[in-house]
């Protein structure tokens, strides 16, 4: 099981953009001092909510996502990394737990939040070009306040590549 820890008063903001239609890796994450999540792990920092999300940046990895799991604990979820900015789709196959979508452009700003529920095959589309997607338990961003037009901060852990 993932811990969350008191982590968002100790970290800092990375980039992650080369170009307008490409996600490049998270170089100043790599050359950030201080504390870092694990390898494989990133921080989603919204003020003071932060989401340890493991991160989905190979093809594989973001075809598995979060299927076949019986929860998703408080203050986890899946960060998918995409290799370019475009339009996404989402469906929910094998997939347990109901879970909030958030779409954020190349500087981590959310431009839009969806909902799905357990199990549906039905495909939804994020409906605007997306660099990266996080996914959390149903009803997280809105018990938090938090929707379109919020501004993330993201710290990936040591090793990160985004492809």
């Amino acid at each position: 099981m993932i811990i969350v820890g008191a982590v968002a008063a100790m970290v800092a903001a990375c980039g992650g953009v080369a170009g307008t239609n490409a996600v490049a890796e998270p170089a100043a994450a790599a050359q950030e001092v201080g504390p870092r999540p694990d390898s494989g792990l990133a921080w989603v920092i919204f003020g003071s909510d932060t989401v340890l999300a493991e991160v989905a940046s190979l093809p594989e990895e973001r075809a598995q996502g979060l299927m076949n799991r019986d929860s998703v604990p408080d203050g986890t979820g899946m960060l998918f990394v995409f290799p370019t900015v475009e339009e996404r789709s989402f469906w929910m196959k094998d997939t347990r737990v109901s879970l909030d979508v958030a779409f954020f452009d190349e500087a981590y700003r959310v431009i839009g939040i969806i909902q799905l529920e357990a199990l549906d095959e039905t495909v939804v589309d994020s409906g605007t070009p997306t660099a990266f997607a996080l996914e959390v338990r149903k009803g997280w961003f809105g018990d938090r306040g938090i929707e379109a037009g919020a501004m993330a901060k993201v710290v990936f852990g040591p090793g990160m590549t985004v492809r």
